[in-house]
């Protein structure tokens, strides 16, 4: 038997804080295919089930009808899968709750223990509420003679939290007969050991949606032989997100600024967003014009932005008697009661006005 473990599809997501609004909405819609994929990918490779442990939608009551719908003709004509949905904090509102003819492949979760039976397999869920949080654990039975799947949509801890219903207390899940815990709210494949029989796993996020979602991302896939879970993270978005760091040192030319940039980016897909950032301690002189340096590279990528992290490298004995106008600026803000941070700041953007350089304000 084979069953695919995903969360966090967030479907219809603004993410318009990097795109413009063409490009969100393209990737809105890219968001909806890479779900008909996965779908279609399990049709082609025998998946029996399908556990979304939960935000499908990212936020319910704001979701357009047509994604919902479209989501749901995607289940109704995939009548061999159980799609088994577990509600996340970004599903406020049960969408599936309140439709006709709700299609027999679909089941749904509650704030109570559920479970959904295949043979020696059973697939437990509750949808956390603030009120139930503390003792949901303890009403947990588990048959040991039986593999054991659970679904959960929250924060992983070994600690309660009593102001938030999204904790999950691994500790209370130990020596429950549990041998994969399917969790959904981290957007990062993660899978580690739960207790000495079984182990939780997030699967992250199908799609990243901004530069907080780095990396790969897709889903998981459990292949049940002989009573055995063998697991796999299967890569499946159409985009991925980049963060790289670039050290620059001492004094830089432009050309040598570009070439480092090179060097890093040069492997990266076209397909894919990029954010590089810049850092290291430079000299006065260095030049960065980071307009100029992001027209050189946007065309490359789907997006691209690049951030100036880089600090001054500032001797300040060297100002100490010089008589320039430079100089006096400098000892003028070092004698000041800030961070040196701030000094960097102030000084860089200083002798770029000196200099008659551009000023990024």
């Amino acid at each position: 038997m084979k069953i695919i473990h995903c969360a966090d599809l967030h479907l219809d997501s603004k993410m318009e804080s990097n795109l413009s609004t063409e490009k969100a909405s393209e990737r809105r819609v890219e968001l909806m295919q890479t779900f008909i994929k996965m779908i279609d990918y399990a049709k082609s490779n025998d998946v029996s089930v399908i556990i979304i442990a939960g935000d499908m939608f990212d936020t319910s009551q704001n979701t357009h009808i047509r994604i919902k719908k479209r989501v749901l003709e995607q289940i109704q004509n995939a009548a061999d899968i159980d799609f088994i949905y577990l509600r996340g904090n970004h599903d406020r509102v049960d969408f599936f709750e309140k439709i006709d003819n709700k299609p027999d492949n679909l089941k749904t979760f509650n704030d109570s223990w559920e479970s959904y039976e295949y043979d020696n397999l059973s697939i437990s869920g509750c949808e956390f509420s603030k009120e139930m949080n503390k003792n949901i654990y303890s009403k947990l039975f588990l048959d040991e003679e039986k593999l054991n799947i659970v679904v959960l949509h929250g924060q992983e801890s070994i600690y309660d939290n009593k102001d938030d219903a999204e904790i999950i207390n691994l500790r209370k899940l130990q020596n429950k007969n549990i041998d994969y815990l399917a969790l959904g709210h981290i957007h990062s494949y993660k899978y580690e050991k739960l207790d000495n029989r079984g182990h939780y796993c997030y699967s992250g996020c199908l799609e990243g949606r901004g530069f907080d979602e780095c990396g790969e991302k897709g889903f998981v896939l459990l292949n049940i032989n002989n009573n055995i879970i063998d697991h796999e993270f299967i890569p499946f978005a159409n985009r991925k997100f980049h963060c790289i760091e670039i050290t620059l040192n001492s004094l830089m030319s432009e050309l040598e600024i570009q070439s480092r940039i090179e060097e890093q980016i040069n492997e990266i897909s076209s397909k894919d967003s990029l954010k590089i950032i810049l850092t290291g301690e430079i000299d006065e002189e260095t030049d960065i014009d980071i307009k100029y340096l992001t027209k050189l590279f946007y065309d490359r990528f789907y997006f691209m932005k690049i951030y100036d992290k880089t600090s001054l490298e500032i001797k300040y004995e060297d100002y100490a008697k010089d008589i320039s106008l430079k100089g006096e600026f400098i000892r003028l803000v070092d004698s000041q009661d800030l961070d040196d941070d701030e000094k960097n700041k102030i000084i860089l953007t200083g002798l770029r006005a000196l200099a008659g350089r551009e000023i990024d304000i």
